[in-house]
């Protein structure tokens, strides 16, 4: 199964939930040590937010055109 597809099968409430979880990352890395960040950990985070993000405002999208 593809990142997407788990992305997909979850409900709003999850994604909301990412969203946070994954800012929460970017931000707790970004103002670690320096020697101790970890650029691969906000890279993921990122794309984890933005996938999340997507979906939600995809699906936010096809509610407004019904």
């Amino acid at each position: 199964m593809s990142k997407s597809e788990d992305i997909r099968k979850k409900s709003e409430k999850d994604l909301a939930e990412m969203v946070q979880k994954g800012r929460e990352t970017v931000r707790h890395e970004r103002f670690k040590d320096a020697l101790s960040r970890k650029a691969s950990v906000i890279r993921n985070a990122k794309k984890e937010t933005a996938r999340a993000l997507t979906e939600l405002n995809a699906r936010r999208r096809n509610q407004e055109t019904k």
